[in-house]
């Protein structure tokens, strides 16, 4: 359960990252975080931080997705059991009152199947 939570938690903030950076780019109407001046040259001009941002996201969504399949699988093997239970009662009993009008009877098991049936034979 621990790496589980632990997981859960780094998935939460690789969300927050992502949501954050797709925010961030420019889009046609102008990103949150790129309108206004700047330096034209250099590592953060418009060019340059557009491409650290569409880099940044890509590797963030790379993450996402990664991190969502181990969570799957860590989920699956931390809850599920490899066992199949087969303690369903199957004992048929009678409806409250005894009142059986209208209630369609199962098949009894001496019932003979039919001869166009083709699971007759097929033992459960």
């Amino acid at each position: 359960m621990g790496l589980f939570l632990f997981l859960t938690v780094v998935q939460a903030l690789v969300a927050f990252v992502l949501v954050i950076l797709v925010l961030m780019q420019r889009s046609e109407g102008g990103g949150l975080g790129m309108g206004g001046g700047g330096s034209p040259g250099g590592v953060m001009s418009a060019r340059g931080a557009a491409d650290f941002l569409t880099r940044a996201t890509k590797w963030s969504a790379v993450l996402f997705v990664a991190l969502a399949i181990i969570l799957a699988g860590v989920a699956v093997n931390a809850s599920g059991t490899r066992t199949i239970d087969d303690s369903l009662d199957r004992s048929v009993t009678e409806p409250a009152g005894g009142a059986t009008e209208g209630v369609p009877s199962a098949p009894s098991a001496t019932q003979a199947a039919p001869a166009d049936d083709p699971l007759a034979g097929v033992s459960e």
